[in-house]
């Protein structure tokens, strides 16, 4: 099992890592989509939520708290997908429809990782192959 929960914190992590490189080498061009959305102050937001999301990739890949790594990704993702995809706002259907299945996606996400953080902090150190064991207790 716990090389399946490795593998699979591996999977996980690598979509937040890359969205993390993105927000602080792009910035400029996500804060302009971000403003474009109708986020105050863009620029600190992209940089803050990208920082957000490399602490907490960071934490899952490695198992450094891998749980609270996972509730960073939640603090995230929800606030994410009700300020960037606003789909119930789109007059365009195709637009309309691209904007849900991002919503969508991200509460999705927002889902999974409240399972990791249960399953890491109910495990504790018996999940292993971690550096750190939790820093929540669940059980």
């Amino acid at each position: 099992m716990d090389v399946l929960v490795l593998i699979g914190r591996i999977l996980f992590a690598a979509l937040f890592l890359a969205s993390a490189a993105g927000h602080l080498t792009r910035t400029r061009a996500m804060a302009g989509y971000a403003a474009s959305r109708g986020v105050p102050l863009a620029v600190p937001a992209t940089i803050g939520s990208g920082l957000l999301i490399l602490v907490g990739g960071l934490s899952v890949l490695l198992g450094i708290w891998a749980d609270l790594g996972a509730l960073l990704l939640v603090v995230f993702l929800v606030p994410a997908a009700v300020l960037m995809h606003r789909f119930w706002r789109e007059r365009d259907p195709q637009a309309r429809q691209g904007e849900l299945v991002h919503f969508q996606k991200d509460l999705a996400l927002a889902g999974a990782s409240l399972m990791l953080l249960a399953l890491i902090a109910h495990a504790g150190t018996d999940l292993g192959l971690t550096i750190t064991g939790p820093l929540f207790d669940l059980r």
